[in-house]
């Protein structure tokens, strides 16, 4: 039997709130398009977050295929939004010139749910959460963050119990800080690939990581085209170097082991 409580496609949503959450601070016609691009893709990395979160617990306890799921609708949303700064791009500069002024300091550089999933995905800087002492929830949110193990700290720790060894300078690592690349675990790697069929799951698992990879870069360069499209290399609103500082962290590497251990095969 049905339980006769009266819900509607708008409660259900919430859309009431939801759609009341666009408030304009100046006549451009275009700052709607520019609030409700930032805030769908805060709703679109809150799923990354649960999923990842959910991921790292799978891969903890060993239930791979569950991971694999999570891991690969993360790489599907970096896709749609990529597809957002895609609409992004079709305001000019002049368009966001109109009302630049009224964001004040706000920046999508000071977004905590983007640091946190730097910071799961292994793009760990204590210096970077500091920046949000001010908001005493969101620093503790970060700070418990970088003292968990990183979707790659797990993904080692599991091929570890299936036989495999880690060289004792990681063993005993700082897990707070970024992966750097070392030789013994690209040969580990290496030891996967060339034996997929036997070690399945780890290279199955690999291999989700390097896509999740591959679109998460692919977000981090459609970023520095749109900004540098749309206001060159002016600082960014809250301060950052803008196009400068997005150019360097497509110098980063989340996972580089599995990109170091293409050349070994």
């Amino acid at each position: 039997m049905t339980t006769g409580i009266a819900m509607d496609y708008g409660d259900y949503l919430r859309l009431d709130r939801v759609l009341d959450a666009q408030t304009t601070l100046s006549d451009a016609p275009d700052e709607l398009l520019f609030i409700i691009q930032h805030q769908t893709s805060e709703l679109w990395m809150k799923l990354v977050l649960h999923e990842l979160d959910a991921a790292r617990d799978a891969i903890s306890q060993d239930r791979l295929p569950e991971a694999f799921k999570g891991i690969t609708r993360c790489a599907r949303i970096f896709e749609q939004l990529n597809g957002a700064w895609d609409v992004l791009r079709t305001m000019t500069p002049s368009d966001y010139t109109t009302f630049r002024e009224a964001l004040g300091q706000s920046s999508g550089f000071q977004s905590v749910q983007y640091r946190m999933i730097e910071f799961l995905l292994g793009n760990r800087d204590r210096a970077k959460a500091d920046m949000h002492r001010d908001r005493p929830g969101d620093h503790a949110r970060l700070i418990a963050e970088i003292a968990a193990p990183s979707l790659y700290d797990v993904t080692l720790d599991c091929a570890v119990r299936s036989g495999f060894a880690l060289p004792e300078a990681h063993r005993d690592r700082d897990r707070t800080k970024p992966h750097s690349a070392h030789a013994e675990i690209v040969s580990l790697w290496a030891t996967i690939y060339k034996d997929p069929a036997t070690h399945w799951n780890l290279y199955e698992l690999a291999e989700k990581l390097v896509d999740l990879e591959d679109y998460f870069r692919r977000w981090r360069f459609n970023h520095v085209t749109t900004v540098e499209r749309v206001i060159g290399l002016k600082r960014g609103t809250g301060g950052s170097a803008g196009v400068g500082y997005l150019r360097q962290m497509l110098e980063v590497e989340l996972f580089p082991d599995l990109w170091r251990v293409r050349t070994e095969l």
